[in-house]
Parts: C-alpha cells; sequence; structure tokens
C-alpha cells in the first residue's frame, strides 16, 4: 500500500469516531427528549404507475386541420423613394424591420444615434429625384375572425405600411388588405379584405383559462407558414411588463419566435384563447415565455375598432401607485389588496366625486381591485358615461362614493398629415405626439421631471423627421414658446402652419438641443 493511501485510510477514522459520537450524543438526547420529537408526517403516497386515460391526446393533428386554414401570413411594405435611407440593404429582407424581430436580436433602429451623436444627430436627405419603389417592412401572422374577411392581428406587424397582403395558407392566394383600425395601447389591429365564406377562427372565453391548460401556437416564424408549437398556460393576468399600455397577457412557453406576432393561441378545442404578441428573451430566440392578448380583450377591441375607427376608454383622472407594507402602514390600511391614488387630476370625474390623493381604492362596482394595472384595466374597459361605485379607504374608514367616467381622450396630432390636396402643406405635417403623463414616460423611459410632449409617431418622409427628430424625442418649445401638453402645442403649430422653417427646442434621452424644421422645396 502507498503512502499516499495510507493516509487517506488513516484520515478516515476521526471522521467515523466523530460521526459515532455525534449519533451517540443524539441517541442520548433522544431519549431523554422523547416527548418533543413530532410524529412522521402523514404523507399520502400512491404508488401505482401512471396509465394511460381513455381520453388521452395522441395528436393535435385535427386540431391543427380545423384552426391552421383561419391564420395567414401578413406581410407589409412602404413606398420609398430610390436612394432614401432604408430602400437597400438588409432593411430589405423579410422580417428584418420587423419590431419584434428588431427587439429580440437587439439589432437598433435606424433613427437611433449612437452615445456620441444624442446631441447632434444627422438629419437624413430625400431623394428628390426618380419615382417611389416599394420597401419591405415586415411579415407576420394574422388570424380570421370573421366570414367576411375581417382579420386581427397585432398593430405592429401593420404599423407604417402603405401596403398590406394576407396570404392564405400553404397555397398562398394573396388578398390586398385594408387597415380598418389599430390600438396601439394593446397593440391590436383589424384588417380587412375582400373576400366572402372564409374559415373564420372560433373564440373561446379567456377569463375561463387556467394555467397549466395546454395551449398551441400557430403562426409564421420567420416566414415559415403555419407553425406549430404546443405548450401549456403558464400564467395568466400578465402585466407591468412594459410591453404595450395596457397589459392582461396570457403567458405561455409554446414556442413564439418574430413572424409569429399576431397569429394565433388556440386551445386543444381550436378555440382562439389569444393573439400572441410578444416573448421575453436574453438571446433573441425562444426561451419558453411568451405573451398573447387574451380573445376576450382583443373581442372587444376589435368591436370598438369596427364601429367608431378607435378603442373608447373611460377615464377616472387618477395617477396610481402600487401599496406596500410602509404605506399601507403610514395609510392606516387595513384591507390586503387596493391601488393607491397618488394625485387627482383637476376637474376630472374623481375630483367632482370627492376622490383624494392618499385614498385607497378597493372595489369598482363590487369587482375587487387586484392591482393598479388591474385597476387601470377595469376603468379602461368600461364605457364613458358609465356611473360606477368605488369602495375606498380614507385614513382606515371605508366610503363608497359613486363616479360618472369621462372618456380618455386619444393622443392628440401635432399636425394632421392627411390634409386636402389643394391646402398648402404644413412645415409640422407628419408628427404626433402626446402628454407627458405616467403611461408615456413608462413607454419612452423618460424620467419623472421631463416636460413638454413627446413624439409617439412620425411620417420618415417628413421635414421634421429629415431634421432628425424621432419617436421618443420630447419637444419642449415651438418657436421660443414652452408647451405643456398636446393641445398646446397643436395650438401653436395651427399658427405657424404658414411658416417655412420653425424653430423646435427638443430633447433626447435628457439631452436638450434646438433644430430647424424648414419645409423642402
Amino acid at each position: 500500500m502507498s503512502h499516499c493511501a495510507l493516509l487517506m485510510k488513516t484520515s478516515l477514522f476521526p471522521r467515523i469516531s466523530a460521526l459515532l459520537l455525534a449519533a451517540g450524543v443524539f441517541a442520548r438526547l433522544s431519549a431523554f427528549g422523547a416527548e418533543a420529537v413530532e410524529k412522521p408526517a402523514d404523507v399520502k403516497i400512491d404508488p401505482a404507475p401512471v396509465t394511460a386515460k381513455a381520453n388521452m391526446i395522441t395528436s393535435f393533428a385535427p386540431i391543427v386541420e380545423k384552426v391552421a386554414p383561419s391564420v395567414v401570413t401578413i406581410s407589409t411594405s412602404k413606398n420609398v423613394k430610390p436612394g432614401a435611407r432604408g430602400s437597400g440593404g438588409p432593411g430589405s429582407l423579410p422580417f428584418f424591420n420587423d419590431p419584434q424581430f428588431r427587439r429580440y436580436f437587439g439589432i437598433p433602429d435606424e433613427e437611433e444615434s449612437g452615445p456620441d451623436d444624442e446631441a447632434q444627430p444627422t438629419p437624413r436627405r430625400r431623394n428628390r429625384g426618380g419615382s417611389t419603389q416599394r420597401q419591405a417592412l415586415g411579415l407576420g401572422s394574422g388570424v380570421i375572425v370573421s366570414p367576411d374577411g375581417h382579420v386581427l392581428t397585432n398593430n405592429h406587424v401593420v404599423q407604417g405600411a402603405d401596403d398590406i397582403v394576407v396570404t392564405f395558407g400553404r397555397n398562398k392566394t394573396e388578398y390586398k388588405a385594408k387597415k380598418v383600425g389599430g390600438d396601439p395601447g394593446t397593440d391590436l389591429a383589424v384588417l380587412k379584405i375582400e373576400a366572402k365564406d372564409l374559415p373564420a377562427i372560433t373564440f373561446a372565453d379567456s377569463d375561463k383559462v387556467r394555467v397549466g391548460d395546454l395551449a398551441l401556437a400557430i403562426g409564421n416564424p420567420f416566414g415559415l407558414t403555419q407553425t406549430v408549437s404546443m405548450g401549456i398556460v403558464s400564467s395568466i393576468g400578465r402585466n407591468d411588463l412594459g410591453i404595450t399600455a395596457y397589459e392582461n397577457f396570457i403567458q405561455t412557453d409554446a414556442s413564439i419566435n418574430p413572424g409569429n406576432s399576431g397569429g394565433a393561441l388556440v386551445d386543444i378545442e381550436g378555440r382562439l384563447l389569444g393573439i400572441n404578441t410578444a416573448i421575453f428573451s436574453r438571446t433573441g430566440g425562444n426561451q419558453g415565455i411568451g405573451f398573447a392578448v387574451p380573445a376576450n380583450l382583443a373581442h372587444s377591441v376589435m368591436d370598438s375598432l369596427l364601429k367608431t375607427g378607435r378603442v373608447v376608454r373611460g377615464y377616472l383622472g387618477v395617477r396610481l401607485q402600487e401599496l406596500d407594507e410602509t404605506l399601507k402602514e403610514k395609510f392606516k390600511f387595513s384591507g390586503s389588496e387596493g391601488s393607491l391614488v397618488a394625485a387627482v387630476e383637476p376637474n376630472s370625474p374623481a375630483a367632482k366625486a370627492g376622490v383624494e390623493p392618499g385614498d385607497v381604492i378597493t372595489e369598482v362596482t363590487g369587482r375587487k381591485v387586484e392591482g393598479t394595472q388591474q385597476l387601470r384595466m377595469t376603468i379602461g374597459g368600461m364605457a364613458p358615461g358609465t356611473k360606477a361605485d368605488l369602495k375606498i379607504q380614507r385614513a382606515g374608514q371605508e366610503k363608497t362614493v359613486q363616479v360618472e367616467l369621462a372618456e380618455l381622450e386619444p393622443k392628440e396630432a401635432l399636425a394632421k398629415a392627411d390634409q386636402p390636396e389643394d391646402s398648402a402643406p404644413d412645415v409640422l405635417d407628419g408628427v404626433t405626439v402626446a402628454d407627458v403623463d405616467d403611461e408615456t414616460r413608462k413607454q419612452f423611459g423618460l424620467t419623472e421631471g421631463t416636460k413638454g410632449v413627446v413624439i409617439t409617431k412620425i411620417d420618415p418622409e417628413s421635414p421634421s423627421a429629415l431634421a432628425g427628430l424621432k419617436v421618443g424625442d420630447v419637444v419642449q418649445e415651438i418657436e421660443k414658446q414652452a408647451v405643456k401638453t398636446a393641445k398646446e402645442a397643436i395650438a401653436l403649430s395651427e399658427k405657424l402652419k404658414n411658416e417655412k422653417q420653425v424653430l423646435l427646442r427638443v430633447s433626447t434621452k435628457g439631452v436638450s438641443r434646438f433644430v430647424v424644421v424648414k419645409e423642402e422645396s
């Protein structure tokens, strides 16, 4: 036996002795303290092996055969002039400019400037000669929801497109589509094609979906038509993700990838559970965390878009924040769930009903408030003019107030892009702005002290875009006059619509600069 082996052998004795000693001590302690030892837990054990059930699903093929014809491919394009930025190169590849594709794979937007260029972004030039050409924008999915040609998809799939084409199945029958309306708040859009007797999908009651239910995702990832993946419902009611303003997502581990946006999440009956919208990923690929807009919410948004061309939401007029244990103690809140009123807008429905900062809203017309996002969804889903009973706690005392909801004002346009042909062009045409509030701060990453109006949409061929402005920029001044609301910005732009150039003070990621927007000659 080698010296090394001997050392290893002899070194075991102290450990063995220690273990024996410990065992002896434990035995003596157990003997003296037997009364303190708990009885064995009453564990339920089923030793039988897993057996196949008579109704066990062995194939999802019948479900896919039923649903797949209802899921379509959506391709979009935009008319650009030859030589314009983005008219060639990688951006012309299918689905390269899909916002989800770029987001998943960490590809920066072409509009974004580097860290050293924040204060002085390079203006883009418009090609003055030649005719327009078509540029592919992206590729996504959609779901046929009515036999007469209505298609539900994600708003980001069709946003900014001049041409939308819907393609059916493997036969690749194409239809030109018209956008009926879109709702950025839920990232949903409704399209219309001229066709009849289409295989419309059946909606499920998504309020009844349970965590653990089987789910199939059907779409066109990376342009691969009618791809099916299977998983379960991982969670329901997901919010505070920063994906959309009104979040109530179904989470699933069914594989969802770029191009799946707008496709169907269905149950084992082939009914629509939700519209696939986004994934959470650190690598750009599927990591088992996907999100779908619930079918009930999608149905409601679709009905509103078809009736009015926009989504009408209820407005309460409060700023809310989540409760933690410290805040509960400070405001003497004795309940378990609710939403704290941080501020009340002047002359709002809440102000008229007597709601005050520091109140905790616990119920809305009998429906318990589980959190801030859920309360926001509840109010937004109620029609303007509805009289709602709010149960609140104030300094430990419970009371009920009645409030008549107003309409949440849609985001205002700084200047209308669609003007009559005989009207003079406005130098600020093609820019849409919104008030800086909690929603836009979260959406665009703005700081609490940001003042002005934020650009939410911009025509890439507009004078403002050519001057270097982009979505997320904050307009602080117009011709040296401070603007605080979208209405002020619109009113001021109307006064300046005959001007050939306008001076703006703009903040990009907290860095302010002056920009002169000039009318193109």
